[in-house]
């Protein structure tokens, strides 16, 4: 029905006679006999100039035939790609009518209410930023295969409809019609699955796979959502590393034209000495600064803890109110701290930088210029400081750091990052006294560390594992770990987590089963494919590169969805429903 895509015309086609379909996107009348009709598609708009009596609105659709021209001299748009011609001489067809639509389909609809939005995606869809979006993830996707393949992994399909298994996370089930009373689960990831097809010989897997999780949604979360899923057989961390990085790297290039270099390394203790994080935003400063050693011998009682730590927001005094700073203070016990000190950098009367704060009185000059020292504090500056145990306190200022100083996602540049060397117990329960598994019961513990999961609960909890975050301005992407394939290790590990043989075999039997039949060394890895996308093109949420995802309280407006399901159904599948609370 076309020659050629609303925004192809240039200079070089003048004289050329071309078709072109699309949505009017803008009518303006030019006196009584013309009119300027702006055709649009996903590439672009092309200035049509029309006979006036021709009856078209916006987002009629329309075939449009005429002869590109040269735009009359003072009327050249310079930021449309086709803003140096139009076409005249136009033949119209309507190809079909449309009602106005509910929200302007342009930057405006950036003020609209979400819900609005996508209770009409499919009009949403049509804007240039949704269209941009959905076709960089195409792209992200299609490098993302290419590099996977040019590296001998295969792409493997595996099921949708599931046995539950504990991953964390609630599972959507599905009824079976065939079995009454009995459920399939969807699948929250690939990942017993891609080790059995690591038993199977496949060496290397990836798939870039369909989950489901039933947990709270937010910005960076979905009900469903995509990821790059890959294990590989006789690997190394360093291998996994490798592999994912360089199809990172390939989607970065597909959508900016640029590489990614060499992604740096950063233990876990070092992401949370710094930054208070194990996803840190590298983008900007204000690191976390040890200051147990200067109040080492303090008399002030709110500094005699297990660790002290603060930070130094440059420059930002003139800035804080003392209600900011009130708010602040909240924030950080809501977070978990039992206060937050804060000074500020003023001058003294020799020229000297002197710190102002509630508690000054209660420090000695040694005291405050450890602060200074340490924190690298000038005139001008704001500090905040927090005691208590070495965790809570990275927790605490790691969150501060980012109310402070974090960047607009599409600001800073792109700042990749792996996080390694995470602990593979986060606790031990008091009850128990058993620990609290960090990953999956299949993470494979540091080499160095193995001997250390004989001893006790303080020698636990300083056992590393060989398990790897990517981070990405401050969202982690995802996770893998290099897996325990040797019965003995992972019967040890079972034994410490409290899994009875019988209920390991009652949730993983037949991942266990098929490594008795020979189980090479494997390692693997996901990232989220959504918040990927959602980086790369500047979002700070990924239902903005998602085509119909759900709200944030999970439903669907466009569907209705979540529904009611009619009584007939429900009794084919042996199910009924019961009141709330029973």
């Amino acid at each position: 029905m076309r020659t050629h895509m609303c925004g192809e015309p240039r200079p070089a086609d003048i004289g050329t006679t071309v078709t072109v379909c699309g949505w009017v996107a803008r009518r303006r009348e030019h006196g009584e006999h013309l009119a300027f009709v702006d055709l649009r598609d996903h590439t672009g708009l092309l200035q049509c100039v029309v006979d006036g009596s021709v009856d078209v609105r916006s987002e009629y659709v329309l075939a449009v035939t005429g002869v590109v021209s040269q735009r009359p001299e003072g009327t050249v748009n310079d930021r449309l790609g086709t803003g140096q011609v139009e076409l005249t001489d136009c033949e119209v067809e309507i190809l079909s009518a449309a009602e106005p639509p509910p929200f302007p389909l342009d930057e405006r609809a950036a003020e609209v209410d979400e819900t609005i939005r996508l209770r009409h995606r499919y009009l949403d869809l049509r804007r240039a930023e949704m269209q941009s979006n959905l076709r960089s993830r195409a792209r992200i996707s299609s490098a993302i295969r290419s590099a996977m393949d040019a590296q001998g992994f295969v792409e493997v399909e595996t099921p949708m409809l599931i046995a539950s298994t504990p991953e964390g996370a609630r599972d959507f089930v599905v009824p079976s019609r065939l079995h009454p009373g009995e459920f399939y689960a969807l699948p929250q990831s690939p990942q017993l699955f891609k080790q059995l097809c690591m038993v199977g010989g496949v060496d290397r897997y990836y798939q870039i796979a369909r989950c489901m999780r039933d947990e709270d949604l937010r910005a960076d979360r979905q009900f469903e959502f995509s990821q790059l899923d890959l294990e590989m057989s006789f690997a190394s961390q360093s291998d996994v590393l490798e592999a994912v990085s360089r199809a990172v790297g390939a989607a970065v290039e597909a959508v900016t034209g640029e590489g990614v270099g060499e992604i740096p390394h950063m233990t876990w203790h070092d992401a949370m000495n710094r930054f208070g994080s194990d996803k840190p935003d590298v983008r900007f400063g204000m690191e976390l600064e040890d200051l147990s050693e200067v109040f080492a011998e303090t008399g002030f009682n709110a500094f005699k803890a297990d660790a002290v730590k603060g930070i130094c927001h440059k420059g930002a005094s003139e800035a804080t109110s003392r209600n900011r700073l009130d708010d602040l203070t909240e924030k950080a016990k809501r977070w978990g701290a039992k206060g937050l000190v804060w000074m500020r950098a003023e001058e003294g009367p020799d020229g000297e930088v002197t710190l102002n704060s509630p508690v000054a009185k209660f420090l000695s000059p040694e005291e405050l210029a450890g602060v200074i020292e340490t924190l690298g504090v000038e005139v001008g500056d704001v500090c905040y400081l927090v005691a208590d145990r070495w965790h809570r306190v990275c927790h605490v200022l790691g969150l501060l750091r980012l109310e402070l100083g974090r960047p607009p996602v599409h600001e800073g540049g792109l700042r990749f990052l792996w996080v390694l060397d995470f602990p593979l117990f986060e606790d031990v329960d008091e009850a128990t006294g058993r620990p609290v598994p960090a990953h999956h019961p299949f993470t494979m513990p540091h080499p160095e560390d193995t001997d250390m999961l004989s001893g006790g609960p303080t020698e636990l909890l300083g056992v590393r594992s060989q398990a790897y975050d990517l981070v990405l301005n401050g969202w982690e992407l995802g996770s893998g770990s290099v897996r325990i394939h040797r019965p003995e290790l992972q019967q040890q590990i079972f034994d410490l987590l409290g899994i009875s043989e019988a209920e390991a075999e009652a949730k993983f039997g037949f991942l266990l089963e098929a490594f008795r039949y020979g189980a090479p060394p494997h390692a693997g890895f996901a990232f989220g494919l959504d918040r990927l996308v959602a980086l790369l093109v500047g979002e700070d949420n990924i239902r903005e590169v998602i085509a119909y995802p759900k709200t944030q309280s999970g439903g669907d407006p466009l569907t209705s969805a979540p529904s009611p399901v009619d009584a007939e159904h429900l009794a084919e599948l042996g199910l009924r429903l019961l009141p709330r609370g029973t």
